[in-house]
């Protein structure tokens, strides 16, 4: 099976072609988004962070910026710093050369002279490499290169019952093919962490599910908190879940049958194929942006109580097994996945159908979310700020 994409100087094949306006803090923020509206195809996203962060929490925005940048759907960045912050612009640039090699450019506003003075810079720098990514044309490339991100948010219990397993028919179809399945939110491990254990590659990976899992417990626990408090969350329960154990046997259908062949950390590079685990929070917005940083071209994403999710940088497949749901959200929702449950057709028609809809989305069609506009981005924290 094939798609067509663009060939990136990295050797990674893109499904969209972006100019990325990286903000290297919640400083730059606000500039970026300025210059952004102002570039053809330019994307950018609020970076809460990047600033007054002690050095484990700062990595993890680090590793985020990076692989934002370097995910195949950039075709270049042009990064933005106040020129103060923690994330110093010789810190965010070497980071991003360390993962791609493709163009980038950068302006620090304490240096330019002020906000208006590195718009006009970043600007004419970002319309001329929009300008340079417009000659680029799609190419035919094999399925085996795609990586696909899967989540799950505003859960019921259609999500564990259909959506959830469509997405793992999907997951078990594209490893047959030699792509990348990302399995994420580790949270929603917990109470199910033994089953995805039985299915890993060997004693390595083993140990490594149930790492993730009792690292995360054990971190909420050493500032007083349980995880169980706060998920499964006030729509879960009226939608019908009524513990996080539950929720967690309905989250992992996602990564089907296949398998287990690595666990990545947060928003690491995703460098094997198969059926992979990466540790991200239950937190929608940033645990996509965990897999987004990784590599994942694309995101499925199953909701049974209906969100509106997308991302700056990769389009969001949204899947529904609520058939209300998808009547009450259709200017949200690609994809209705209740006859599963209700039929009339089968889980592997279905399964066929989502992977001709991945392929058209690879393909340049675009997602209910994409029409939209959304690209809500949120990073994972380790600890408070300082």
């Amino acid at each position: 099976m094939k798609f067509l994409g663009y060939r990136r100087p990295d050797g990674k094949v893109g499904v969209r072609n972006k100019i990325f306006i990286l903000p290297t803090s919640v400083c730059a923020s606000d500039t970026t988004r300025i210059i952004a509206s102002q570039i053809e195809s330019a994307v950018t996203f609020n970076n809460q962070n990047g600033c007054s962060q002690v050095a484990g929490d700062q990595q993890l925005t680090m590793d985020v910026m990076a692989g934002m940048a370097a995910n195949p759907n950039v075709y270049g960045i042009i990064a933005i710093s106040l020129g103060c912050e923690n994330c110093q612009m010789d810190l965010v640039v070497e980071a991003i050369r360390e993962r791609t090699n493709k163009p980038i450019e950068s302006f620090i506003i304490q240096e330019n002279g002020g906000t208006i003075a590195t718009i006009e810079k970043a600007v004419r720098a970002g319309r001329k490499m929009a300008q340079e990514a417009s000659k680029l044309q799609r190419e035919e490339f094999d399925i085996s290169n795609l990586i696909i991100g899967t989540e799950c948010g505003g859960s019921d219990p259609t999500s564990g019952l259909a959506s959830n397993v469509l997405i793992g028919e999907l997951s078990d179809n594209l490893v047959n093919l030699g792509s990348t399945s990302i399995l994420s939110e580790t949270t929603e491990f917990i109470g199910a962490e033994h089953i995805l254990a039985k299915r890993a590659k060997n004693e390595e990976v083993r140990d490594r599910i149930y790492e993730i899992v009792h690292r995360y417990e054990k971190a909420l626990q050493l500032v007083g908190e349980e995880v169980r408090e706060g998920n499964p969350s006030p729509g879960n329960k009226a939608g019908g879940i009524t513990t996080l154990e539950e929720k967690s046997l309905g989250c992992i259908h996602k990564g089907g049958h296949t398998i287990i062949n690595a666990v990545f950390d947060y928003a690491k590079p995703v460098t094997k194929k198969g059926l992979v685990i990466m540790d991200t929070p239950g937190n929608d917005p940033s645990s996509v942006a965990g897999m987004v940083a990784g590599g994942a071209q694309i995101v499925v994403f199953s909701t049974g109580r209906g969100t509106p999710t997308g991302n700056p940088i990769v389009p969001v497949i949204k899947i529904t097994g609520n058939r209300i749901t998808f009547a009450n959200m259709k200017d949200n929702i690609d994809v209705d996945a209740s006859p599963v449950i209700y039929g009339p057709q089968t889980l592997k028609e279905l399964g066929n159908e989502l992977l001709k809809e991945v392929v058209e989305v690879a393909n340049g069609k675009q997602t209910k979310a994409e029409t939209l506009g959304y690209t809500e981005t949120a990073i994972a924290r380790l600890c408070n700020y300082v």
